[in-house]
Order: C-alpha cells, then structure tokens, then sequence
C-alpha cells in the first residue's frame, strides 16, 4: 500500500471521493458537512487528503483531517458539538489566520470490497504521521463507532462503554484506535446535527419518515420527525478520542 496526497495527486479527487461515504450520506447534508466539499480540500486541506493506492496505483482508502488550534486559550476542551464544532474551528482558524497546534481528523473511508481487512488503522496511522511532519501536536478525532447503527437506540454513554473480556473497548472502530494508543475523552453528545423537510429526508435516504422516532440507514441515532410542521431532525453522538503523538 502506498499513501500520496491530494497536494501531490489532485487528479485522484474523484476517484477517492467515489469510494463511499462514513454512514449515510445525509451526514453531509449538514451546514459543517457542506463546508468540507472535496474542491475545499484540493484548494485549503490537501495535505491533509491522504489517499492509499493498491500496485495499480488504484484508491483503496481516503483519510480527511483538517488542522485547527487545540488547546487554545478559547478552547480548553474538545466540544459537545464534536464533528461539526471541529470543522467549524478549522474553517474559523483559516479565516482568521490562527495557525493551527492539532489535526482532527473527520473520516476514514475504505473501498466496499477492502472493509474489514484491516486498511483503517494504516490510515490513521499515515494520519499521525502528517500531523507530526507538519508541525502538529495531537491527533483529535470525533469517532463514530461503527457498531452503533445496529443499535440507534442505546444511549451513547452506555454504548461506548462496553468493553469486551479482554479489557478492550467493544466496538470495532473505538478499539482500532484504542490498539493505536487512543484515549477516550468523553461522549460528544450533539456530533453532527442537521435538519430537513420530509421531502429532503426522502431524497437523501429513500426513507418516508413517520411521526416521531425513525430508525433510518446508515444513522447511528434515531431521525425525529413530525408531519404536522414538515421537519425531520438528527442529532448523532460521537466520542472524542485522542491519540498521542
């Protein structure tokens, strides 16, 4: 497996983009998932798009993180908001000129045919590696346990807990970072957020949405809906979790 960068490779844009997305693809849909557009990254992040070839020099797997101040004088703990809090702060530190201390990173992506083969870990581990050859003291990252969606409705805190007999963390995407030397720091209780009409949710999930509760593909919590107002709103818990560098 060889990893290169967008900054290296923008023609690979496409084709690493087209591998999939982490969940349902209405994560995107949010104010914070329509920031992080891949023509943003080429132009503002694309050290940060790493990309692992196969012997063809075919994407495997994509890893986007984007570099923000962490800790700062404002910011003296990883935010409740988690994911949309952290793309918000990198695009306000870009904005502002705020040089950056820390690389969060916000998905990793293997093809459909290599998930399950142990391509994950490599990714945050070249993940670290550029944070550490640019300048950066902590990776960060808002994980989404790849478990959950089978259980939308068990309470994150619970959820994340669970540890299996060995003493490792249940779920198999916390434990891959926990194998890495990742500390849980808390649940981040409002991730992502993001709210639409019933006609937006039919057409970014095929799903009609019913009054109240909906369990719904690729979600991780349930999409609460009401008929009489035309809205439908998702709050997704995360757990932030730090690896040394």
């Amino acid at each position: 497996m060889r990893v290169v960068d967008l900054a290296t490779r923008p023609d690979l844009l496409d084709p690493a983009l087209s591998l999939g997305d982490v969940g349902g693809p209405f994560i995107y849909q949010g104010a914070s998932g329509r920031l992080i557009t891949g023509e943003r990254f080429r132009r503002l992040w694309a050290r940060y798009f790493l990309i692992a070839l196969d012997d063809d020099g075919t994407p495997m797997a994509r890893a986007l993180a984007v570099p923000l101040a962490y800790p700062a004088p404002d910011r003296t703990e990883l935010p409740d908001h988690g994911w949309d809090q952290a793309i918000e702060w990198a695009a306000h530190d870009l904005l502002d000129g705020r040089a950056p201390n820390a690389l969060c990173a916000l998905e990793v992506v293997i093809a459909p045919h290599l998930r399950g083969t142990g391509l994950a870990a490599p990714m945050l581990t070249a993940l670290k590696a550029r944070a550490a050859e640019t300048g950066l003291r902590k990776l960060i990252v808002s994980v989404r346990p790849i478990g959950k969606e089978a259980e939308p409705k068990v309470p994150m805190p619970e959820y994340a807990a669970r540890r299996r007999p060995d003493g490792l963390l249940a779920d198999r995407w916390l434990r891959t970072h926990e194998r890495l030397g990742a500390r849980v720091v808390k649940v981040c209780p409002f991730a992502v957020t993001l709210a639409g009409s019933l006609a937006d949710w039919h057409d970014w999930t095929g799903v009609k949405l019913q009054d109240g509760e909906n369990l719904v593909p690729g979600a991780i919590a349930p999409v609460h809906a009401s008929t009489e107002y035309d809205t439908a709103t998702y709050v997704e818990p995360n757990v932030w979790m730090e690896h040394p560098m």
